[in-house]
């Protein structure tokens, strides 16, 4: 069952298009620590924030050896626009079909203004070199979030 995803738990596989229609798949990235996050929409001032900050972040992120591939439903002209507009190093996975946002359970109704709808929880997986879940954030507050999973990095460190 989707939510009831743990740490410890073999990570959800997955094999989806980036921006430029190159396909990325988890077991390709076997050996490496994966932070895989989950964030609502291009270019809107939550997610361009988290962005930034992974983008501002990306030498420490680099040095543990990870790879941070953003993840939202948005097409592969959004996400080149996005990466454009902000200088992003690293890869945004189209999750056109929903599948991959389903599989992580971050696919969820949400409400604004009294209106509710279904759209993406904001949230990060970091994945371990052995396609292991290593940390979880759900619901995640923008401000300080790349600290936090610089910290989980860290401490799985060999």
């Amino acid at each position: 069952m989707a939510g009831a995803l743990k740490v410890g738990d073999k990570a959800p596989d997955f094999s989806l298009k980036n921006e430029n229609g190159k396909t990325i798949a988890l077991k390709g990235l076997r050996g490496k620590p994966v932070v895989l996050y989950f964030y609502p929409k291009d270019d809107t001032p939550g997610c361009t924030k988290e962005a930034c900050g992974f983008r501002d972040s990306m030498a420490a992120l680099r040095k543990t050896g990870a790879v941070v591939l953003g993840v939202s439903l948005d097409d592969e002209a959004a996400h080149r626009k996005f990466i454009a507009k902000y200088d992003l190093p690293f890869s945004l996975l189209v999750d056109e079909d929903i599948t991959l946002s389903k599989a992580y359970g971050v696919y969820v109704q949400k409400s604004m203004y009294g209106k509710k709808y279904w759209g993406i929880e904001r949230s990060t997986f970091v994945i371990d070199p052995e396609g292991k879940l290593s940390a979880m954030f759900r619901k995640v507050k923008v401000d300080g979030h790349v600290e936090e999973v610089l910290t989980v990095l860290k401490s799985s460190e060999v």
